[in-house]
């Protein structure tokens, strides 16, 4: 099983990072891995959400549907996959936002999963481990900079 964590300071206060960031109206203007993201039904992120984020093809275009276990607003919101896409058994994730300063905050993405088949497994989770911290990596900077774009134009 892999668990990883990555964390990255952005330039907006914790309740505004996390607001655009389960913005699923929002979420293709900065999200650098997905091709679709919605909430099922239409409805806002929340506790008890399902939601569905489509990869783009580049990265695998996995379809995973997770649902929000946790949401506490500028606080932390944790998902768990309910489906089972090719290549993973298990997949939950959370992010943490902490204040830095006024107007500044950190944000931590902890995640985990297990890969599939099961037998595969020691081959498969290095490499995925690999690709989905690099990307991690990737989208938390778009997202730094969607959010410093829109506190230029306000």
């Amino acid at each position: 099983m892999v668990h990883a964590r990555v964390s990255e300071s952005m330039p907006a206060s914790c309740d505004a990072v996390f607001d655009l960031l389960h913005d699923y109206g929002a979420r293709l203007e900065w999200d650098t891995l997905l091709r679709e993201a919605f909430v099922e039904g239409g409805g806002a992120a929340g506790h008890g959400a399902i939601a569905v984020c489509r990869g783009r093809y580049l990265v695998g275009g996995l379809t995973v549907r997770t649902v929000y276990v946790s949401f506490e607003r500028g606080v932390v919101a944790a998902v768990k996959m309910i489906n089972h896409p090719p290549l993973f058994e298990r997949w939950a994730a959370s992010i943490r936002h902490d204040a830095i300063d006024d107007g500044h905050s950190r944000v931590t993405y902890t995640y985990n999963f297990r890969a599939r088949p099961r037998w595969l497994a020691f081959v498969l989770e290095p490499i995925l481990a690999a690709v989905f911290r690099w990307e991690t990596r990737r989208r938390l900077r778009a997202l730094q900079e969607a959010l410093g774009a829109r506190a230029l134009t306000r």
